[in-house]
C-alpha cells in the first residue's frame, strides 16, 4: 500500500467513540505543526502514552501478540526487526489502529548493517572522515532498504579507560576528533533529507558521560565537575545535535548522583534549553525500570513520573508507562502537557522520516522484497574493504619485517586467524559471519600459488572455563567461542613445527568479540594466560614474528614490543577484513592509520590520556622522578601515545610557520607546514595541530586537538598544509562554566603523532 498525500483511517473504535460511524477529516499533511496539533486533539490519554512506547521485539513481546497490540494503539515504535517481510506486517496492523499513526522501525546499526565495516574504534583509526562517511552512507542505505528507519548511533562516548567493554562502539579520548566522527556520521546517516528512502534518523548516545563510569565498569557512576564535564565529555553529543541528530539515547549511569533517565538538568536544563535540542529522547533498554534499582523511586509509579519529567519520550523496552501514566494525569501528578509534549516529539519524528507521507516508505512493496535477505549481491564488499584497510596501525615493522613477500612461505598461527564471527566484532547488526573473510582466507587468496600459508591454531583464545562459560552465555544455542579440545602444549608444537617449516610467523592473537562488548569491562589488558604462552613459544623458534592484533580496546602489549618483529593493529575489521589486513601484510597497500586512544603499559597506569591537565609537580622524562607524579616501578607515559602509527615510508615535518605572532579577536591565524615523503614508498598519513594554553585562569591541558589532515604523498614529493585558527578555537570553560578565550600566550605543536611535536607560539590580545 502507497500512501501519496492523505493517510487513511481504518476505524476499529467502539460505538462510543466520536469516530464510530463517520471517517476524520484529513490530516494537514503538508503542515508539520499542524498535523502534530491535530493528532493530539483527536488523540485518547491511552492513544497518546502507546506512542510513548518504544517495544523490543522477542520475549518480552512475541511477533503473535504484537500486531494486537499496535493495532490497538498500544505502540509507537518497535526495535529489533530487521527485514521488510516482518516489517510490513506490523505498519499494517498501525494502520488498522483506530487513528492510523504508522510506527517507526530502529535498530543498533553502529559500524554496517548488513556489510559490516570496521568496529567504531577503528573507524576512528583512519583519521579519515571521508572513509567514515562511506561506512556511514552505506549503512543507512542497507538498513533503510530492510526498512528500518532510526539506528542507535552514533555512539559518541569519550573513553579514557580501556578496562570498559564498551571502549569498541565508541571513537576513542579525544573531544575534537570524536566530535568531528559524530557530525560526520550525523549527517551521513540522515542524508540530504531525512525523508529519503535512504536515509535513516540517527540517534546519538549514550547521553552522558557514559564512558567516564568509575573503574572502566559498565553501568557504574560517573561523579564528575560540570568544568570537566563541558570541557572533555559533552562536545561530542554537542555536534551531534549541531549535525541535526533526529534522537538521543539516554545513558544508563548516574550523573553527579542522578540517574541520566531521571535527570531533569541533564536532559532538560541542558539539552533542550541550552542546546536548543527538539527532537526525540529515548531512554535505553529498561532504564526506567532500573530507577528502582537505583534507588531514586521507591516503585513504578515515582519512576515513571520521574521519567517522563526529566524528559523521557520514548521508553524502550519497559512497561511502567503504559501501566503508570493513566493514573499520574488523572491525579493530576504528571501534568497533560508533559505527555502531549513527548507524543508531539514522537509524531515530529515520524513526520520527518516521511512517514506519514508514505508510511512504507523504507519498507517498499512486497513484489520488490529480496529474493534472499542475505544474499551476496546486498553487500558492499569493496567499501568496506577500503575502509578496513585505511583502519588499520603499525604499531611496530623492526628491520623491514613489514610487507611480506608473496613468494614467502608464512606460518599463520593463533586462535582468531580463521575466526569468521570475531572479525564481525560487537553490534554487528545484520552481518552474517559466514560472508566474513578471515584473515587466512585473505592470505591464501593473496599469496596464491606464488607461495604458501601454513596454518594452525596454536592456542584456544583462553583456556578459562569460566571465561568461556561468560562469554557463551547470551549464545548458548550457537556458541561464539568455540574450544579446540587438544591439549594446550599439543596445539602449541604443532604451531612450532609450522613456525619452522616458514620463512615467518603471523601470529593472530587478542580478544574473541566478546570479551569488548556491552558489560564485558575487564581487570587485565593482557593477553590471555593461553595466546601469551604460544607466543613464547614461536619466539623461541628465532623465525620472525609479525603479531596481527584483534581487539575491541588497547591492549598491554609490553612483552609483545619488545620480542616482535612487528606488530599490526587490526581491531575488529569486518566483512573484509581478511582481505584488508592481508593488503597491509603484503604491501598492497601501505598502512596509514593513527591510534585515536592511548596504550597504557599496565591497567595500573590507567588513564593514560594524552590532553590530561598540567601538573605543578610534572614527571619529565629524562630527569630525576622524585617527588614528581609518576609511577616509580615502571617508565612513564603510555606505551604507544595517541595519534600515533608507522607506515612502509618515512615523512618529514619542517617547523611551523605562523602568518604572525599576534593574533586579535575576530581575526585568523594561518599556521602552515611542509610535509615530505623520504621513503621509497607512496603513503598516506595524518597532519596533527594540537595546542597548548601557557596560561589560564583554570588548569589547563598539556596540549589539545585543534586540527588535522590526511593526506597521500609519492615517494620525494613535498607538500603545504595551512590550517587556520580563530578565537574559538583557544576557548574553554572557565571555573564559572563561561565558554571564553583568555588573552595570553599559546603553543602551536605540529606532528604525526601527539608525542613527537615542533612547535612555535603566538599571543591572543
Amino acid at each position: 500500500m502507497m500512501i501519496k498525500r492523505l493517510l487513511p483511517f481504518v476505524l476499529l473504535a467502539s460505538a462510543m467513540s466520536p469516530y464510530a460511524f463517520a471517517a476524520p477529516p484529513a490530516l494537514p499533511l503538508d503542515d508539520r505543526q499542524a498535523l502534530i496539533e491535530t493528532l493530539l486533539e483527536r488523540m485518547t490519554l491511552a492513544e497518546k502514552i502507546g506512542q510513548l512506547r518504544l517495544i523490543s521485539i522477542g520475549s518480552d513481546m512475541p511477533r503473535e501478540r504484537i500486531a494486537e497490540e499496535i493495532a490497538a494503539g498500544r505502540i509507537g515504535a518497535t526495535f529489533n526487526s530487521v527485514t521488510r517481510t516482518d516489517n510490513r506486517p506490523m505498519q499494517d496492523a498501525a494502520l488498522r489502529s483506530r487513528l492510523g499513526i504508522p510506527i517507526f522501525f530502529a535498530y543498533d546499526v553502529i559500524h554496517g548493517h548488513r556489510t559490516i565495516f570496521p568496529i567504531s574504534l577503528a573507524l576512528a583509526s583512519s583519521w579519515d572522515l571521508e572513509a567514515i562517511a562511506l561506512s556511514g552512507r552505506v549503512s543507512a542505505i542497507e538498513a533503510s532498504a530492510d526498512g528500518l528507519d532510526l539506528t542507535f548511533a552514533p555512539m559518541v562516548d569519550i573513553t579514557r579507560d580501556p578496562r570498559w567493554g564498551r571502549t569498541s562502539e565508541g571513537f576513542g579520548e579525544d573531544p575534537y576528533l570524536v566530535s568531528q566522527i559524530a557530525g560526520t556520521l550525523v549527517r551521513t546517516y540522515q542524508g540530504q533529507r531525512l525523508s529519503a528512502s535512504d536515509s535513516v534518523m540517527a540517534s546519538v548516545k549514550h547521553f552522558a558521560l557514559y564512558g567516564a563510569v568509575e573503574g572502566g565498569r559498565d553501568y557504574n557512576v560517573v561523579d564528575m565537575s560540570p568544568q570537566r564535564m563541558h570541557q572533555d565529555y559533552l562536545p561530542p553529543y554537542r555536534a551531534a545535535v549541531d549535525a541535526g541528530a533526529g534522537g538521543v539515547m539516554v545513558a544508563l549511569n548516574t550523573v553527579n548522583g542522578m540517574p541520566a533517565s531521571a535527570n531533569r538538568w541533564l536532559l532538560r536544563d541542558l539539552l533542550r534549553d541550552d542546546w536548543g535540542f527538539r527532537g526525540l529522547n529515548i531512554s535505553d533498554h529498561g532504564a526506567i525500570d532500573e530507577l528502582l534499582r537505583h534507588g531514586v523511586a521507591p516503585d513504578g509509579r515515582t519512576a515513571a513520573r520521574l521519567a517522563i519529567e526529566a524528559g523521557i519520550d520514548l521508553s524502550m523496552h519497559d512497561s511502567l508507562y503504559l501501566q503508570e501514566l493513566p493514573g499520574l494525569v488523572e491525579r493530576g501528578e504528571v501534568p497533560i502537557e508533559l505527555i502531549d509534549q513527548a507524543v508531539g516529539r514522537v509524531l515530529g519524528a515520524k513526520y520527518d522520516l516521511g512517514l506519514f507521507h508514505d508510511p512504507y516508505l523504507r519498507i517498499g512493496k512486497a513484489a520488490d522484497d529480496p529474493v534472499e535477505v542475505n544474499a551476496e549481491s546486498r553487500l558492499h564488499r569493496d567499501a568496506a574493504r577500503q575502509v578496513a584497510r585505511d583502519s588499520l596501525v603499525l604499531l611496530e615493522n623492526r628491520q623491514q619485517t613489514l610487507p611480506l613477500r608473496k613468494e614467502a612461505t608464512i606460518a599463520l598461527v593463533g586462535p582468531l586467524a580463521d575466526s569468521h564471527v570475531d572479525m564481525l566484532g560487537s553490534w554487528s547488526a545484520a552481518g552474517v559471519a559466514a560472508q566474513t573473510v578471515t584473515l587466512r582466507q585473505g592470505l591464501e587468496a593473496a599469496v596464491g600459488a606464488t607461495g604458501q600459508v601454513i596454518h594452525a591454531r596454536g592456542a584456544n583464545v583462553t583456556d578459562d572455563p569460566r571465561l568461556i562459560e561468560y562469554l557463551n552465555f547470551l549464545n548458548w544455542d550457537r556458541p561464539e567461542v568455540t574450544q579446540d579440545p587438544r591439549p594446550p602444549q599439543a596445539m602449541i608444537d604443532e604451531a612450532v613445527r609450522a613456525a619452522r617449516e616458514a620463512d615467518v610467523i603471523v601470529a593472530a592473537v587478542g580478544e574473541s568479540r566478546g570479551m569488548s562488548h556491552e558489560s564485558s569491562s575487564r581487570t587485565s589488558l593482557a593477553l590471555p594466560a593461553s595466546q601469551q604462552a604460544l607466543l613464547e613459544a614461536l619466539v623461541a623458534t628465532g623465525k620472525p614474528l609479525v603479531v596481527v592484533l584483534m581487539n575491541g580496546r588497547p591492549l598491554q602489549l609490553g612483552w609483545v614490543k619488545e620480542h616482535a618483529d612487528a606488530v599490526l593493529e587490526t581491531w575488529f575489521s569486518g566483512t573484509e577484513g581478511g582481505h584488508a589486513i592481508a593488503d597491509v601484510l603484503l604491501g598492497e597497500h601501505n598502512p596509514s592509520g593513527k591510534l585515536p586512544i592511548s596504550f597504557p603499559r599496565s591497567v595500573g597506569q590507567i588513564p593514560t590520556y594524552y590532553n590530561h591537565p598540567r601538573l605543578g609537580r610534572p614527571y619529565v622524562e629524562g630527569r630525576p622522578g622524585n617527588y614528581t607524579s609518576q609511577y616509580f616501578d615502571e617508565s612513564n607515559g603510555a606505551l604507544y601515545p595517541f595519534g600515533y602509527g608507522l607506515s612502509y615510508t618515512k615523512f618529514e615535518l619542517s617547523k611551523p610557520q605562523l602568518s604572525g605572532h599576534k593574533l586579535k579577536r575576530g581575526q585568523n591565524l594561518e599556521v602552515s607546514v611542509t610535509v615530505k615523503n623520504t621513503g621509497e614508498r607512496a603513503g598516506a598519513t595524518v597532519v596533527q595541530l594540537y595546542l597548548q594554553d601557557l596560561v589560564g585562569s583554570s588548569v589547563r591541558p598539556v596540549k589539545e586537538l585543534k586540527r588535522f589532515e590526511k593526506l597521500m604523498l609519492e615517494p620525494g614529493e613535498t607538500r603545504l598544509i595551512r590550517f587556520e585558527l580563530g578565537e574559538s578555537d583557544l576557548k574553554f570553560h572557565d571555573a564559572k562554566l563561561d565558554y571564553v578565550a583568555e588573552p595570553g600566550e599559546f603553543e602551536v605543536q605540529l606532528g604525526l603523532d601527539s608525542r613527537a611535536v615542533i612547535s612555535e607560539r603566538f599571543e591572543l590580545l
